[in-house]
């Protein structure tokens, strides 16, 4: 597996590892440490394919992106795509169980968990802020998704309207199935 590395108008397309590093070590503005240098090699062996960002400072990014490419005119062609199952051939790989989950169809109780942005007066100023607020329900509903939308509708008629609330899909929504209404 090969990688293609960016930053800003630097890249480069290396064969092993310890080529990654030594690119980024190069660039004065990377602060190149031992956990991002072992978050780096984590990667490398994992068998994700998807693109990797590392935070440089507010707003800047390096990225790392996995490849089968044998050149770097290889990889900007797209000549190494990652195979599509042929017609006779069925794919076998697992679909995201959490996305599944969140739309498996099971009338009952749930238990929901969101965490978002809640537009807040701060009195001592009378200006508004953000605030993190978890709001935990019990409901009726049809499946996660579907309580995810009964939670936000709930919520929209009741906070400010500049509240922010994140996707069902996200890290700050969870939920569980407490069983079969009656």
């Amino acid at each position: 597996m090969n990688l293609y590395l960016r930053y800003f108008d630097k890249e480069t397309f290396v064969y092993s590892v310890e080529d990654a590093i030594r690119f980024l070590s190069s660039i004065p503005e990377i602060p190149m440490d031992k956990n991002m240098e072992a978050d780096i090699r984590e990667y490398a062996e994992s068998n994700v394919f998807y693109p990797k960002r590392y935070k440089v400072r507010p707003r800047v990014y390096f990225i790392i992106i996995k490849t089968e490419a044998a050149s770097m005119m290889d990889f900007k062609q797209k000549k190494a795509l990652r195979p599509k199952a042929s017609v006779g051939m069925m794919d076998f790989r697992e679909p995201n169980p959490a996305l599944t989950r969140l739309t498996e169809e099971h009338p009952g109780w749930y238990e929901g968990t969101l965490d978002f942005k809640r537009v807040v007066m701060v009195p001592a100023t009378g200006k508004h802020e953000y605030r993190d607020t978890r709001f935990v329900v019990q409901c009726k509903a049809n499946s996660g998704q579907d309580c995810y939308n009964r939670i936000v509708d709930h919520l929209r008629s009741r906070v400010d309207s500049r509240s922010q609330f994140p996707s069902a899909k996200g890290k700050n929504f969870h939920f569980r199935y407490l069983g079969y209404w009656k």
